[in-house]
């Protein structure tokens, strides 16, 4: 057998995520079946680098699997993107690997980014499902100013997810980035939050946005977000930013 490291883009709108669930479509079970097909073999395995919920993107997951020896690197890329259908999930690199990577476990740091388009009161069509719409204007200095206190190692259970089966709320965030652009195919400001970490809480990203975009509308202060991330309390951050708005961008071995 040989283990392939997968580079994977996908469109999170209509999978209930990731992984394969008995009660909806998923990512892993849309590609596994795509390589059964492929192959003729049952019972094929994809180990994701970073599991993401319904309505999540990505531009660059990394998954691995076990084949054959007989296949080369274009068919273990081409081939699941033809057995897809039009699914929007596709194989976008296929690397042949030593048997001791894992996807998972072997990663250094993940990214992610979360987009928002504000500052227009209708909201973006061809964006709907791809960025989150806020009407009014942010104010990107005071976002940047709070998001400075997030930084390095805390305990970050006020932007946990209550049910988040992670062992510790400890972690260690490596960076954070808030730039704007203008694009004059898409109305409004388009803001990306980019972050970075070994790894993350269950819905950290979004929690953390939701309360970056409270700050951003003068809802709270820039220095609340010490308050908050300090007070290790779910319920004093901020609203759960929307899936949609956010894409797994790349992971780092």
């Amino acid at each position: 057998m040989i283990r392939w490291k997968l580079t994977i883009e996908y469109d999170g709108t209509p999978f209930m995520g990731w992984q394969r669930q008995g009660h909806g479509d998923s990512v892993q079970q849309t590609l596994e079946d795509a390589y059964s097909k492929m192959t003729g073999e049952k019972d094929l395995r994809l180990h994701v680098c970073g599991r993401t919920d319904a309505g999540v993107h990505a531009v660059g997951q990394v998954a691995h699997i076990d084949l054959a020896e007989r296949y080369t690197e274009k068919e273990v890329r081409d081939g699941p993107n033809y057995h897809v259908g039009e699914w929007p999930v596709a194989v976008l690199n296929a690397e042949r690997v030593s048997d001791d990577f894992h996807a998972r476990f072997n990663t250094q740091k993940r990214y992610y980014r979360y987009r928002l388009t504000c500052n227009h009161p209708t909201e973006p069509q061809l964006d709907a499902w791809r960025s989150w719409h806020v009407k009014n204007d942010l104010d990107i200095d005071a976002m940047r100013e709070g998001a400075k206190h997030l930084l390095g190692h805390h305990d970050f259970s006020s932007f946990r997810a209550s049910h988040c089966q992670g062992k510790s709320p400890i972690k260690t965030l490596d960076t954070i980035e808030i730039t704007e652009f203008t694009d004059p195919l898409r109305p409004g400001r388009q803001i990306m939050i980019d972050v970075s970490a070994k790894s993350f809480l269950h819905h950290q990203v979004r929690n953390i946005t939701g309360t970056l975009k409270e700050v951003g509308e003068g809802k709270r202060a820039p220095e609340d977000v010490k308050t908050i991330l300090e007070a290790c309390d779910r319920c004093q951050a901020g609203i759960t930013a929307p899936a949609h708005g956010l894409y797994f961008v790349k992971a780092e071995y």
